[in-house]
């Protein structure tokens, strides 16, 4: 882990003020670290940590990371319950209220807990990336709805709770990134049946394959496909094995891209689903509060 600390510390142990602005440099406010590094997320974390006097607790995506959760780049905004503001780029302070049991400890540093995470993730980041995030955490540090829902029930109407309600049911652990995630959310709001995650579907002679999601008594799947799925060479072979293989058992496999719209991924996926027998959706919303009628459905810089 990259040397992070207190320039006041430093100084008032003796450190020569000439080497700390030679070679160190400020990851946030009176933090340093040396000018070779490169911050990882922990570093940053503990940064932020320390610019509260060790006073602040570290919740949202970054407590999310720090209990296993994938798909947070090291440059995400770091997010501390503290009970005075300190604006500085790169650091999110929440001065919500909080109780003794709703922190905990990740490698030395007080961290909310899965279930109080959960409660601020669902609240305070767009809808569709919450569920993304939620569904990262469950699958990590798996947390109760119910513990959830209890904290719903202490703090009442805050910020954000009637995004959470909403959210809460539809947390996955099947899902593999935040574009599945999303992919997922997508078809739920417009009237799908929710999507079983996960479907393992296998046939003699060894051939097993884990679908992202789909209706297993339909014998239809959606998948999305990463940049890799298409760059990597090995990888489009596998792919396209696998779903001739697929076929042969009588699955039918709608593929989604980064650069699919929204309502095009829509069509195609209620053409299959009607194909093999599913039940007409009376009124599909086409575009809903997380999905613009005219945006891709992955923003560049989602994970993938």
């Amino acid at each position: 882990m990259t040397e992070v600390f207190l320039g006041r510390e430093a100084l008032g142990d003796g450190f020569p003020r000439h080497d700390l602005r030679r070679w160190y440099t400020q990851i946030f406010r009176g933090v340093y670290v040396p000018k070779n590094a490169v911050p990882t997320l922990d570093d940053r974390i503990l940064g932020a940590w320390l610019t509260s006097d060790r006073r602040g607790v570290i919740a949202g995506v970054a407590a999310s990371a720090l209990h296993g959760a994938d798909w947070v780049d090291a440059r995400e905004p770091i997010e501390m319950l503290v009970s005075e503001r300190r604006r500085q780029p790169g650091l999110v302070i929440r001065m919500d209220r909080y109780r003794p049991d709703e922190v905990t400890r990740v490698a030395g540093l007080p961290v909310t807990t899965p279930s109080r995470t959960a409660f601020d993730l669902g609240r305070h980041q767009p809808r569709a990336l919450a569920l993304g995030r939620l569904d990262a955490l469950m699958r990590a540090a798996p947390f109760a709805s119910a513990d959830v829902q209890c904290l719903i029930d202490r703090y009442g109407p805050v910020r954000g709770v009637r995004q959470l309600r909403d959210l809460l049911p539809l947390v996955d652990a099947g899902a593999e990134s935040l574009r599945e995630s999303r992919l997922r959310l997508l078809l739920i709001d417009n009237g799908f049946t929710r999507p079983e995650t996960q479907i393992e579907v296998s046939a003699a002679g060894g051939f097993t394959a884990v679908l992202d999601m789909g209706w297993r008594d339909l014998g239809l799947a959606v998948e999305y496909d990463g940049a890799h799925h298409q760059t990597e060479r090995p990888q489009y072979l596998k792919d396209r094995r696998r779903m001739s293989m697929l076929a042969g058992l009588d699955w039918e496999v709608v593929t989604v891209i980064n650069e699919d719209p929204p309502r095009e991924v829509l069509a195609r996926v209620y053409q299959a689903y009607l194909r093999r027998g599913g039940a007409e959706i009376d009124a599909m919303a086409w575009a809903t509060r997380s999905f613009a009628p005219n945006r891709r459905f992955g923003r560049v810089g989602d994970a993938a």
